[in-house]
């Protein structure tokens, strides 16, 4: 085994100390200069974020109204006009296909009907979506025409005013009961109850 030995130790470490000394001197030269060229005026009596002057609580909460105001009239913008018919269809849908599920369940069944109507590759009238042959369950076996449930009104209701808790999804089904390997297929959304909500 070779022992390297460092001859000169002292003045060597004095030459490190040295350059040390030296390089944290010129960084702090440098470090000021920089601060002294970059520095914005600052008004002490103004609130600061990250450098920049911060926009008023007033100006914040403005904004914040804004856009709730916007969010609401988009809202707005989103409900449909149904026939007493297409209302009473759509709850029967509703109910058919969910019953004993959770309210926002319910609302997304609806919903994704109202976004089947909205899409183009299905038909656009919520009688046409509800009967397009092998689209609904209920309707194939009947339990369609069973009396809707005022929650079922309720939550075709809520999907009209442009509630949709279904994440903009066209299908849905439940994974216990689905057998289908096409609908296991889709890209899933969300999940509400025992239903899958998908694209």
């Amino acid at each position: 085994m070779r022992i390297f030995k460092i001859k000169r130790v002292p003045e060597t470490i004095a030459l490190v100390l040295s350059i040390a000394v030296f390089l944290l001197a010129w960084a702090q030269v440098i470090a000021q200069e920089y601060k002294q060229d970059n520095s914005p005026e600052i008004d002490k009596n103004q609130n600061y974020v990250e450098g920049k002057k911060a926009p008023s609580v007033e100006a914040v909460e403005e904004k914040e109204k804004a856009e709730v105001k916007a969010v609401a009239e988009e809202k707005v913008e989103m409900e449909v006009a149904v026939t007493g018919e297409e209302y009473d269809l759509l709850a029967r849908a509703v109910y058919s296909e969910a019953r004993g599920e959770p309210f926002q369940g319910q609302v997304a069944i609806a919903a994704v009907i109202l976004n089947r109507v909205e899409h183009e590759n299905f038909p656009d009238t919520i009688n046409d979506v509800i009967f397009q042959p092998s689209a609904f369950t209920a309707v194939q076996d009947g339990q369609f025409w069973l009396t809707p449930d005022s929650t079922a009104y309720a939550a075709a209701e809520e999907a009209l005013a442009g509630n949709d808790p279904s994440g903009g999804a066209v299908f849905y089904y439940n994974p216990a009961t689905a057998s289908n390997w096409w609908i296991r297929s889709r890209q899933i959304i969300t999940a509400i109850g025992k239903h899958v909500f998908a694209i």
